[in-house]
């Protein structure tokens, strides 16, 4: 039986008990980070938690623990893991129960923190699809924070499963290239990576920031025309990359040998 960080204990998962009435069930109304740990040491812990305050900051959430709080937590959940274990550490903050309503005035309340751990398998080439069931609102201030809302993404990854590919990439509502369903994109476009601006509706990545600074990579908006005459490109969220194989059926024949990955991804 595994266990979880709940409002500051750690308790065994079956026993954890989160209300039906809370926000988070109800309205998916809050916030998520998902940390990247290898062994006993998580990475880019204070990162997180500063993206976690400023999306909560965005929908008027308070955060209730520090991040000192957090950083014992996840301690907790990954002592006794093996040297070489690589996890997957989910923190969720919801608004809480509250009474029933979209925003009652009874809205503020005693919010939900929960962190949990899974393994995480590397990730393999996978082939893409360009969405054609949903869209990313660049509009929505949503767009570029981490929030429970997943709708459209699970739109889009049905969609790409359903078409036979592993992953979509997603269009915004000019139908400029915005993001895979989780994470940033990358394409190396005549010779020159380029990744969307974050004004095209991202989320803005902390792989996303690393990867700019270590390729020189550009942020311009793309087309899909545009995408699918690209000879490489990847996905990377705070958990590693994948290599997009190929999109809409159309071959990617570059490859990442030269993506300083190690570089980017060290705690």
């Amino acid at each position: 039986m595994g266990v979880v960080w709940l409002n500051g204990s750690v308790v065994d998962q079956d026993d954890a008990r989160i209300l039906v009435a809370d926000r988070g069930f109800t309205l998916a109304d809050g916030i998520f980070e998902t940390i990247k740990a290898v062994g006993t040491t998580p990475f880019w812990l204070s990162e997180h938690f500063g993206r976690l305050q400023a999306g909560a900051a965005a929908i008027g959430l308070t955060i209730p623990f520090s991040e000192t709080c957090i950083s014992d937590g996840v301690d907790r959940l990954l002592a006794g893991a093996a040297e070489d274990a690589r996890s997957a550490i989910r923190l969720t903050v919801t608004r809480g129960p509250t009474a029933r309503g979209l925003w009652p005035k009874e809205a503020a309340s005693q919010p939900t923190c929960v962190l949990t751990v899974a393994s995480s398998p590397a990730t393999l080439p996978q082939d893409f699809v360009v969405c054609r069931s949903t869209r990313r609102n660049e509009h929505s201030p949503l767009s570029r924070i981490k929030s429970l809302g997943y709708g459209d993404n699970i739109l889009a990854r049905r969609e790409a499963i359903e078409r036979g590919a592993d992953d979509a990439i997603m269009l915004n509502t000019e139908g400029h290239v915005a993001c895979a369903t989780v994470g940033n994109v990358f394409f190396r476009i005549a010779g020159a990576w380029v990744t969307p601006p974050i004004a095209d509706g991202i989320l803005p990545g902390l792989a996303r920031r690393r990867f700019i600074a270590e390729l020189g990579a550009g942020e311009s908006s793309m087309s899909s025309e545009m995408i699918r005459k690209s000879d490489a490109g990847f996905v990377c969220n705070s958990l590693g990359v994948s290599q997009i194989k190929n999109i809409d059926g159309r071959d990617l024949p570059g490859d990442l040998g030269e993506i300083p990955i190690p570089v980017v991804y060290s705690p």
